[in-house]
C-alpha cells in the first residue's frame, strides 16, 4: 500500500498548539532593520554619487533622510 502524498500548499485543518511556548523567540529591545526598495533609477544614481562620493551607500542615504527630516522639522 502506497503512503498518502502530502498536500504542501493546503494548511492541516486542525493544529496542536498545546506544546507551543508564548513569546519563544522574543526578544525585548531586539532592532528590526527593515528592507527599504528603490526604484531602479533612483537606486543607480545614488549609486554613482556615493562611488563619486567615496562613501557607502547606506552612509550617503541615510545622509539624505536626514537633511529631509530636519527641513521637514523647520518648515512645522
Amino acid at each position: 500500500m502506497k503512503k498518502a502524498q502530502i498536500q504542501t500548499d493546503e494548511m492541516p485543518a486542525e493544529i496542536d498548539f498545546s506544546k507551543g511556548v508564548r513569546g519563544k523567540f522574543h526578544r525585548p529591545g531586539a532592532k528590526l532593520n527593515l528592507p527599504v526598495y528603490l526604484d531602479d533609477q533612483v537606486q543607480t544614481h545614488l549609486t554613482a554619487l556615493a562611488n563619486a562620493k567615496g562613501i557607502e551607500f547606506s552612509v550617503l542615504v541615510n545622509d539624505l533622510l536626514r537633511k529631509d527630516i530636519e527641513l521637514i522639522e523647520m518648515a512645522r
